[in-house]
């Protein structure tokens, strides 16, 4: 069953584990480019991730909701990502670049969806400056670490409703 594409949908995808400024970023600025944007999450099972599905959907969700993004929804999958954007109906795929190492991975990236799936473009949105050194890795190491003012650390880079979750996650105090 072929679904009907439409180019002013857009899926931006990641792990979310957790969700930064930096997403979020990229998810208003492409609420306001896009008709909608599913924000989807993607589940690899070869992969531990700190936060469960439940929680990175259910984190996302009361993040999207608190800043008022009525045009953006969160869903699952364990496809590729391609595959998704289509199965939604989206004609794009909106990745956020970093920084200048991010280009090549995701030039990569874009040529073999554009192969795969030639009807779904992928739009690329520069990440605001102020985030472009964050990604959920560093976001992870800083919690772990375990001092006594990560939460201060790391109110910078990632939204309030996930600074509790995440250092009762790590097993800091969690405010």
């Amino acid at each position: 069953m072929q679904c009907t594409i439409n180019p002013r949908h857009a899926v931006y995808a990641g792990s979310f584990d957790p969700v930064t400024l930096g997403h979020l970023d990229i998810i208003a600025r492409g609420a306001v480019v896009f008709d909608y944007v599913t924000v989807g999450i993607g589940i690899n099972p070869d992969k531990q991730p700190l936060f469960s599905e439940e929680e990175r959907r259910s984190l996302l969700e009361r993040v999207i909701a608190s800043r008022g993004l009525k045009n953006v929804g969160v869903s699952t999958f364990s496809e590729l990502t391609v595959d998704f954007a289509r199965a939604c109906g989206a004609g794009v795929m909106l990745r956020g670049m970093r920084t200048v190492s991010d280009m090549e991975a995701e030039f990569t990236m874009a040529l073999a969806n554009h192969a795969l799936a030639p009807e779904v473009e992928t739009v690329f949105l520069m990440a605001s400056d102020r985030f472009s050194h964050v990604s959920s890795t560093l976001i992870r190491q800083i919690a772990q670490m375990g001092s006594r003012d990560s939460v201060a650390k790391l109110q910078q880079f990632v939204p309030e409703e996930v600074l509790e979750p995440l250092m009762r996650k790590v097993g800091g105090t969690g405010g």
